[in-house]
């Protein structure tokens, strides 16, 4: 099931500098569907946070599909994963690293988004959900044709085997967070699951929807179900548009469309996957993917690097029109990719140190010399959404911090702060003065070139990523931090070492591009909740331990109008931000792809929510038969 902005990793959209690991995919896709705000309003074929759904009963398909568009061919294209191989067809685990694509192409989910809306869920797996008037309970019904690829029906049992075996020991924490106010699951008939809330949360009905179904048989030797973490090859059994087809194990993946895809004429599914085959190739050196790029070795490809897009995506079949460059708009959130600084490290617990780091940034020269001009920075968690944060605190985000007052900085008390800048009236000397007035502050002085401590021990720190072209973007901070007497070493990892060591929160600083929402919910607690600070392998990387941020993001979950919201959303990203936790990289507000256009066509309309090349995957169709020469001037 693919939602709005659902595709990328942890590192989702933000690109080359983001890493990821396979169990973050699952975090920030689960967030997508962590969606609500105000009274529920829901009707059988749809559940909407507020307001009605765009689509009334009774449509045929989505407005940014082509109802017509055509079956067969063949999608070409790399993986943006930061993976060099995968390991294991179940993506779920926590080990080991699972094709590109899989739990898109191969699970459905009991209620599916659109992507021209943001927080409304349709049917696909189940054809009518309902809520119970006291919030504490989502009933659905499945659709009697619902099969699964081995044929056997989609039951109740079925869901409700999912349900458990994903808050059991082998998965990610971060299910266990997202659906912590989920009391369990009843299943009432073959064709019938209730789920069962703690408490009336809004966001719950699409959470549980959104989960990826998949079978009780998948797993299963002699009759008995294996340990979850032992099933590791066993093909998956779901019942989503395609198959796992050839496959040169660890390296290169075909996924082929089954035809007799139970789902195929659905309203939610017309119009969309249309590919007989897509053919996921992986490439180890990013050089060698951009040549074969322009070799014509396959047919899509996402490009993160300013840089790159710039100046290195030209070449022969460009120049006759086979090859073309698009940038597509879209209104997605803005996301939060960022430095982040693990706070579990001594050196980096001073929120002063914290800032001081972050003045020494000069994004301006680098999105001039690095980046073409190309992005915008980030300014908070929530841009390009309602709860962007603007000003001073209202009266109700000043009653919501003000019980905890001794656990939020004094700065966010006063006007929404924003990243340091270099242009205009500031300078980089300027920053660098303030920093170094605020790492004396802190008990740091200068002494033999270096910024030492009390104890005299000097400030090294370590940036960590896995890959080795990171260095280019972060050598401009490094030089500055010389200048503080910090050093910062970049440290290149392999991926699998990567994945462990972030699962550990082995690090002193990484990337992370957090995916944005427009629905803001529980997913923050595995972000930002002092609980999953102290559990391995949960999402939150810079190990934020504060007692205002648990409550805001419990006031967040608990709300039940926007206008409880949105004061709720404010007050946390004006604590976040000002505890410096996150020093903001930048964003863009266009999905940069190159693509074949003699073997793809593509849509009339742009959803304003496209997740990306998952969009593609989704909507576009291969050309019968593909083009061969230019077009006739």
């Amino acid at each position: 099931m693919r939602w709005p902005g659902q595709g990328l990793p942890h590192a989702l959209w933000g690109g080359s500098l983001a890493s990821v690991v396979q169990n973050s995919r699952m975090r920030i896709w689960l967030i997508f569907l962590s969606c609500w705000l105000a009274l529920p309003a829901w009707a059988a074929h749809a559940y909407a946070l507020w307001g009605e759904p765009l689509y009334a009963p009774g449509f045929t398909h989505f407005a940014y599909v082509n109802p017509d568009a055509p079956k067969g061919g063949e999608l070409r294209l790399v993986s943006n994963q930061r993976t060099s191989t995968f390991d294991k067809y179940n993506p779920f685990t926590m080990r080991g690293a699972a094709p590109a694509y899989l739990i898109e192409l191969m699970f459905d989910s009991l209620l599916t988004g659109s992507l021209d809306e943001t927080a409304t869920g349709y049917g696909l797996l189940a054809e009518d959900v309902s809520v119970a008037p006291d919030g504490l309970s989502a009933t659905f019904r499945l659709r009697p044709e619902a099969r699964f690829h081995n044929g056997d029906p989609v039951l109740a049992q079925d869901v409700a085997w999912t349900y458990e075996t994903l808050l059991g020991p082998f998965t990610s924490p971060s299910y266990k967070t997202l659906l912590i106010d989920v009391a369990g699951v009843d299943v009432m008939n073959d064709r019938t699951v209730r789920f069962r809330f703690k408490k009336p949360n809004r966001e719950l009905p699409l959470t549980v929807g959104g989960l990826p179904i998949f079978s009780r048989a998948w797993g299963r030797e002699n009759g008995k179900p294996k340990p979850f973490d032992q099933i590791v090859t066993d093909i998956p059994i779901g019942s989503g548009p395609y198959k796992i087809g050839p496959v040169r194990f660890g390296k290169d993946i075909t996924y082929v469309r089954d035809p007799n895809y139970w789902a195929r004429d659905l309203n939610v599914r017309r119009g969309q996957n249309n590919f007989d085959r897509i053919e996921v190739k992986i490439y180890k050196d990013a050089t060698a993917r951009l040549e074969a790029l322009k070799a014509g070795e396959f047919d899509l490809m996402r490009f993160f690097s300013a840089g790159d897009w710039a100046r290195r995506v030209k070449g022969k079949k460009f120049d006759t029109g086979e090859l073309v460059k698009g940038e597509f708009a879209h209104k997605l959130p803005t996301g939060f990719q960022s430095y982040v600084l693990n706070t579990r490290r001594p050196y980096l617990q001073d929120e002063r140190v914290r800032e001081a780091l972050g003045l020494a940034i000069d994004y301006e020269w680098m999105n001039r010399q690095l980046f073409y001009g190309a992005y915008q920075r980030v300014q908070g968690l929530f841009g390009n959404t309602a709860c962007e944060t603007h000003g001073s605190p209202s009266p109700e985000e000043l009653a919501l911090m003000e019980p905890w007052r001794k656990s939020i900085p004094a700065a966010a008390f006063g006007p929404m702060q924003q990243p340091p800048r270099t242009d205009g009236d500031h300078s980089l000397r300027d920053n660098l003065r303030h920093a170094k007035a605020l790492l004396n502050e802190a008990g740091w002085a200068v002494k033999d070139g270096l910024l030492r401590n009390a104890q005299g021990e000097p400030m090294a720190l370590e940036y960590m990523d896995s890959n080795e072209g990171g260095v280019r973007t972060v050598s401009p901070w490094m030089r500055n931090l010389e200048k503080l007497g910090i050093t910062l070493k970049f440290r290149s990892v392999d991926f699998a070492l990567y994945q462990e060591r972030l699962q550990k929160f082995d690090f002193d600083i990484t990337s992370i591009a957090y995916q944005g929402t427009n629905n803001p919910g529980q997913e923050f607690a595995d972000l930002f909740g002092s609980k999953a600070a102290d559990t391995e392998d949960s999402g939150n990387f810079a190990g934020v331990k504060n007692p205002a941020v648990d409550a805001m993001i419990s006031a967040m979950t608990s709300a039940k109008t926007q206008q409880q919201l949105l004061p709720v959303c404010h007050a946390l990203e004006r604590i976040i931000v000002a505890s410096h936790y996150l020093i903001p990289q930048w964003s863009a507000g266009t999905h940069r792809m190159a693509y074949n256009a003699w073997r793809l066509a593509k849509p009339d309309v742009v959803p304003p929510y496209s997740p990306g090349e998952t969009w593609v995957i989704d909507t576009w169709w291969a050309r019968t038969p593909p083009q061969t020469e230019p077009t006739p001037r």
